[in-house]
């Protein structure tokens, strides 16, 4: 069982910045793939960023460049680091945990990007 805790959302004026951060409690959290989400309101969520065991990282054509994520095996953690932050990427963003059939999702943070 991998209980997953976002935190880092806020409110963020268009091309300021913010830090995700996913702290994830029990074992063996180096043997998940790990990987961001976010749904905005009124719309399905969607795949964001996902890093591997080994570090692997792929984005979404939408944040390709302006978002990047990154792990700490010795904390537990992953981060995703925004830039340039838009409007459209005003959403409650999910971290995921996933191996073989196992699939675990945090409570979210909420991300609003306004002037």
């Amino acid at each position: 069982q991998v209980q997953l805790v976002e935190s880092g959302g806020g409110l963020v004026q268009p091309g300021g910045s913010l830090r995700l951060s996913c702290a994830a409690s029990g074992s063996f959290f180096n043997v998940y793939t790990m990987g961001w989400y976010r749904q905005a309101p009124g719309k399905q969520r969607d795949w964001v960023s996902t890093i591997t065991t080994g570090g692997t990282t792929n984005y979404a054509d939408s944040v390709k460049g302006r978002f990047t994520i990154s792990r700490d095996n010795a904390k537990n953690t992953v981060y995703l680091q925004m830039n340039s932050l838009k409007p459209e990427d005003t959403a409650v963003y999910y971290c995921n945990a996933r191996l073989l059939r196992q699939n675990y999702w945090g409570q979210g943070t909420q991300v609003t990007v306004s002037s």
